[in-house]
């Protein structure tokens, strides 16, 4: 009888050790779950920004704790046209808490020019937004703008694109379609949602390196201010303009006027430091 109870101790003490390992590495396995879930609330998308990844930012990077809303869903503050002092009301408006480009008939050719920018200036950051297009629509997200008297926007500010990738004309050059660096750096993968859908962005700015990520997918990247930048806008239709070809280190954000319908929302930033 005491060898059957000693038997039936062991058995009873070998399978609580066992309940207790399994309990400790599936509490394991959760908080690191946890830990991920929260790095990717905080810094977007784990494991793929500009120089290396701590918690979905760039590596070496600061980043404030709370975003800055660059738009209230309701009001126009805080943006403005490029090149004035008020925001152009007959070209954009708030509607369904997004910031809406009104399409007109007009060509973009036609001298209709009303980008908006914000009314404050930003260094290094993350930026996250969502855009909706309309049917072979067309528009831009400019990072880094200046204003330079007589010269329009897009010559001295990069642009992520912004476009119908199924029927506008741009569609044609792959820099030219949604996601890219315009004109330069084709978005790969090139994941774009159909018109009237929301795309998701995030760009990154950080001492020179740059990332455009698209709807969950880091789609461009590359470095300001090097050899092979340079290289890149001698071979664009910004190779004349010495504003674009050296960018700021510290600019504007700005959305653009291309005729077509377009809708901003959710527009919001972090600061790195």
């Amino acid at each position: 009888m005491k060898i059957k109870y000693l038997f039936l101790i062991s058995v009873l003490t070998m399978s609580l050790l066992t309940s207790c390992n399994s309990s400790d590495k599936n509490t394991s396995s959760q908080s690191g779950d946890e830990v991920t879930d929260v790095l990717g609330a905080v810094g977007g998308t784990v494991g793929g920004t500009v120089g290396g990844t701590v918690g979905g930012t760039v590596a070496g990077a600061v980043m404030e704790d709370e975003w800055i809303s660059l738009f209230d869903g309701e009001t126009t503050e805080g943006w403005r046209e490029y090149g004035k002092d008020s925001f152009p009301v007959g070209e954009w408006e708030v509607v369904d808490g997004c910031l809406h480009c009104i399409g007109s008939d007009s060509d973009f050719d036609s001298g209709r020019n009303a980008n908006i920018i914000t009314t404050e200036k930003f260094k290094w950051y993350e930026l996250n937004l969502e855009w909706k297009i309309s049917e072979a629509g067309n528009s831009g997200i400019f990072y880094l703008v200046q204003e330079v008297p007589d010269l329009a926007i897009y010559w001295s500010a990069p642009e992520m694109q912004v476009l119908d990738n199924e029927r506008h004309p741009d569609m044609k050059t792959e820099s030219h379609r949604a996601g890219s660096l315009y004109d330069m750096i084709p978005a790969n993968p090139q994941n774009a949602k159909a018109a009237g859908e929301w795309n998701q962005v995030k760009i990154i700015v950080y001492k020179g390196k740059v990332e455009h990520w698209q709807n969950g997918e880091k789609v461009v990247s590359y470095e300001l201010w090097t050899d092979e930048w340079h290289e890149m806008v001698k071979g664009s239709k910004f190779a004349p303009y010495p504003t674009f070809m050296d960018p700021v280190k510290e600019g504007y954000i700005g959305l653009q006027d291309h005729t077509d319908d377009v809708w901003y929302r959710n527009i919001k930033i972090k600061k790195l430091y």
